[in-house]
């Protein structure tokens, strides 16, 4: 994904109530529960045969190498405690919004005689929850980078550069060379 997905998915596993799991064994164990028992299943999400799950799973093997220690503790990070993370996304678009803090370049499309000239700005800015439902379901529908870059951008517009309606009445934002995005809610 890009930097915003990343950053949403960040912020979703921040809401998580318990740590996963630090051993392997005790990692494998989770996700066979996930898989409904399923040692078949896990192994080919992993990339490794069903005979290594299962090693694990009985603890003759400890140590998995680097590569499958961070895709094990990847696929756990993202089953563990589903509930949780979608309360907290409920929340956060129902009544919450999020905070989106970036560093990133903005120009504009205004009248005639201000400036246009984008320049690095730093701003962290809380966004309604009308903008984080608008990210969640194009997140959750496969949206490509850039239109979940078009939604963070249009919710600044309005929220920080037009201050809800209340001036700049003709202003179009561009949210280019995003330095960061760091989003929580």
């Amino acid at each position: 994904m890009g930097i915003i997905g990343d950053s949403l998915d960040k912020a979703t596993a921040n809401t998580q109530t318990r740590p996963i799991p630090k051993s392997a064994q005790a990692q494998m164990r989770f996700l066979v529960k996930y898989a409904k028992g399923s040692t078949r299943a896990v192994a080919q999400r992993l990339g490794v045969t069903q005979r290594t799950v299962e090693r694990y799973l009985k603890g003759t093997l400890k140590r998995p190498r680097r590569e499958l220690a961070d895709r094990l503790a990847a696929a756990v990070r993202q089953d563990w405690q589903p509930r949780v993370k979608q309360r907290a996304q409920r929340r956060a678009a129902t009544s919450d919004g999020l905070v989106i803090e970036t560093r990133a370049r903005f120009g504009f499309t205004a009248a005639p005689g201000s400036t246009d000239d984008g320049r690095m700005r730093r701003i962290t800015q809380h966004l309604p929850p009308a903008y984080a439902a608008r990210l969640f379901d194009a997140q959750s529908s496969g949206a490509t980078e850039q239109q979940l870059q078009a939604i963070a951008a249009e919710g600044l517009q309005e929220v920080y550069f037009k201050d809800s309606g209340r001036r700049a009445d003709g202003l179009l934002v561009e949210f280019t060379d995003i330095d960061y995005v760091e989003i929580d809610f």
